[in-house]
């Protein structure tokens, strides 16, 4: 048995001889597993865990949460962090309405419900309204979302997606809404789709039902089709699919006035083409808008046949065109919003105007435009902010939208336009939330990577705090797949705050802060530039003494995951504390699950020998030698069907086998979760009460 030395304070940080415990991993079989990569040998012996439905891997996972649950419950304050999340978690938390038809809609939560609700009003906006789906009632246990939603033009009938157990396998159902009961129809084996209405359907998209390996099998051949409300799944009509090209996924949009059918078409996360069709003219075929998948495309609005088109064709930094279906050809397409020095992140049409959202130095700024992109005025938000929601129709003399920032929750307001041009913004929401927002302050600062490039980064701390290298700080950080991080509260990160802790997040290359170019240049064999960021973020708050190494955590998701097992594996003396969770942790070997071949868009992929080369280099999972590392907690889930779990099954295993046991190299795996989407309640103040238990533990903190 592999041994750990690991010591526990019993509400007292004074360490005796019987207060060091023995303790021991679980053992990993190893097989004979060597592959061939362009004649290098890699060895592979935990292959079997990546068969997460096997009585063998199910008996490992059982072990390693045995030991985790362990060491986690000699922790003293363990409860009382947990206890105080819960407190914090507990207030009322509400989206900005939306209208559909002559109806408002909106989600809601008391506080500690495992899922939000969904309410509906007739007539008036952002008023009490009436409970029309709670999906607390779908399961026992909370693990049952809400995944999407789509509403009929006419607001008679609402289309819902739900997931079981964090999986991202869909089932649609049908609900009559004035009635509000379900109709009998039920659609599966949905994934990666819209809901897209046309009159008394939709078009949606859906795999053939997996003949094995429900969780981490390939997705192949993306089907679209359309669903009369009332039939059986069986009657859906098949409207587009490529027998030619099985990693294609389609997406399915149609515009507000139900004219245009927009078919996107993708073979990763980013760039696709696109196809549309005019349901206004019978039997009229798909016509092309973009043949390659060099770029992005997202119809906004139309208006008569001019499609008004959010594109970064041209323009890095994101414009929008107008395209008119008469003549569609590139050569023809207007700006109505040249690009500009800042991103233009989402666009809207209200009272006949436009509403361009953008991006400037990773916060939220609103601008309002003329039909022909003259510019009219600014609409104010807040310092470092982030524009959550704005919900917006054409003709409507109104809009709803929410902002949030690092030290405050989600607030709802309503814009209203008059004739006489005095519009107004009005709060319509206001949580009320046990944690004092003005004791807390945020600051952004720029810092130089590694090759000179400035990283914007968030630092959140307590006013007053002194910079004195002793004050336990978290990092955090994604960089990747064009995501911007951008402002965002979180009931979590306020026990850490309140504690004393600085939550700090770069921004790092890899994501889409900066537009194309700034995700470019953390992609493929670039993407040693994500890590080098977050590197020097971490090295940054030492030199200016925020804190020290050994009160630094560091934590990602996903390709976040990934960046921790990156960063740790190649400076292990970085942080005291690393957690990376759901992460992408065999860069060999993602391809082969679920969409992960969708990914190679930012990663490249092992069957190509240049890009193996590069892989192979900062592989986390490849890249674990005899030594010490952090303390180190890894978590996902045992339906993780996103980042299959096979990927922290391995590196947990491979890094038990060579830390020197100097710090704590642990799993949770969570039971009956996913990636992250939809996680009840219950279980995110689970996951972060343990998550937050080992970084203070492991930080000697007092709690």
């Amino acid at each position: 048995m592999r041994k750990l030395l690991f010591l526990f304070l019993a509400g007292s940080l004074t360490i005796s001889a019987q207060d060091i415990v023995n303790f021991s991993y679980p053992v990993t079989k190893k097989v004979k597993q060597t592959d061939d990569y362009f004649g290098k040998k890699v060895e592979d012996p935990y292959r079997w865990l990546e068969d997460d439905n096997s009585e063998e891997t199910k008996k490992w996972v059982t072990e390693e949460n045995k030991v985790t649950n362990a060491y986690l419950s000699t922790i003293p304050f363990r409860d009382k962090i947990k206890s105080r999340l819960k407190e914090l978690w507990d207030y009322n938390k509400q989206t900005p309405a939306f209208k559909r038809g002559d109806r408002f809609f909106w989600y809601q939560n008391n506080g500690l419900q495992n899922q939000s609700v969904l309410y509906t009003q007739k007539d008036t906006c952002c008023d009490k309204g009436e409970i029309l789906l709670d999906p607390n009632t779908l399961s026992n246990d909370g693990t049952t979302s809400l995944n999407s939603i789509s509403i009929s033009k006419n607001s008679q009938h609402l289309a819902y997606g739900i997931s079981k157990a964090g999986s991202d396998w869909v089932e649609i159902h049908v609900m009559d809404i004035s009635k509000k009961t379900d109709l009998p129809d039920v659609i599966k084996w949905v994934k990666f789709s819209g809901i897209a209405w046309k009159g008394n359907g939709f078009y949606y998209s859906r795999y053939d039902e997996p003949k094995t390996g429900t969780y981490t099998s390939k997705n192949e051949y993306h089907k679209v089709f359309f669903h009369t409300v009332g039939t059986t799944q069986d009657k859906d009509v098949l409207i587009y699919e490529s027998k030619e090209h099985p990693n294609w996924n389609f997406g399915v949009q149609t515009t507000h006035d139900e004219r245009f059918l927009i078919l996107y078409t993708s073979e990763s996360t980013s760039g696709e083409m696109v196809m549309v069709k005019d349901l206004s003219k019978g039997n009229s075929e798909f016509v092309m808008i973009s043949q390659t998948f060099q770029y992005d495309f997202q119809v906004v609005e139309n208006i008569g046949s001019n499609l008004f088109v959010r594109t970064n064709w041209l323009a890095p930094k994101y414009k929008l065109v107008k395209i008119d279906m008469n003549k569609p050809q590139g050569d023809s397409w207007k700006d109505v919003l040249g690009e500009k020095a800042d991103l233009l992140e989402s666009v809207a049409f209200c009272n006949n105007k436009i509403l361009g959202n953008y991006l400037k130095d990773v916060s939220s700024h609103l601008y309002l435009f003329k039909l022909d992109g003259t510019f009219e005025k600014e609409i104010p938000l807040p310092d470092y902010c982030k524009l959550n929601e704005l919900h917006a129709e054409r003709p409507s003399k109104f809009f709803t939208y929410s902002v949030v920032q690092f030290t405050s929750p989600s607030k709802n307001y309503i814009h209203t336009f008059t004739k006489e041009g005095r519009d107004t913004s009005m709060l319509t929401f206001k949580p009320k939330i046990d944690f004092k927002s003005e004791e807390y302050t945020t600051e952004q600062v720029f810092y130089e990577s590694k090759d000179g490039t400035k990283i914007p980064m968030f630092i959140t701390y307590k006013k007053g705090m002194v910079k004195n290298m002793n004050n336990p700080c978290f990092l955090y950080g994604y960089g990747g797949f064009n995501i911007s991080v951008t402002p965002a509260f979180s009931a979590s990160n306020a026990v850490f705050l309140e504690a004393g802790g600085i939550y700090a997040v770069a921004n790092m290359r890899g994501g889409g802060e900066y537009g194309e170019d700034w995700h470019k240049a953390g992609t493929k064999c670039r993407k040693q530039n994500v890590f080098d960021d977050f590197i020097f973020a971490a090295k940054w708050l030492v030199a200016n003494r925020y804190t020290n190494h050994n009160k630094l955590a560091i934590h990602g998701r996903s390709n976040g995951g990934l960046l921790i097992g990156a960063v740790m594996t190649q400076e292990p003396t970085l942080a005291k504390v690393a957690l990376p969770t759901v992460g992408v942790l065999d860069m060999l070997r993602f391809h082969k699950f679920t969409i992960g071949r969708a990914w190679s868009v930012d990663y490249g992929n092992s069957e190509t020998k240049e890009e193996f080369e590069c892989l192979i280099k900062y592989s986390p999972l490849h890249n674990l030698k005899k030594g010490a590392y952090p303390a180190t907690m890894i978590l996902t889930g045992d339906h993780d069907d996103r980042v299959v779990p096979a990927h922290s099954f391995k590196f947990a295993a491979t890094l038990q086998e060579n830390t020197d046991g100097t710090n704590p190299a642990l799993i949770r795996i969570d039971v009956n979760a996913g990636h992250g989407a939809g996680k009840p309640t219950s279980k995110q103040i689970d996951e972060f009460g343990d998550m937050w238990s080992f970084v203070f533990y492991n930080f000697n903190m007092n709690y």
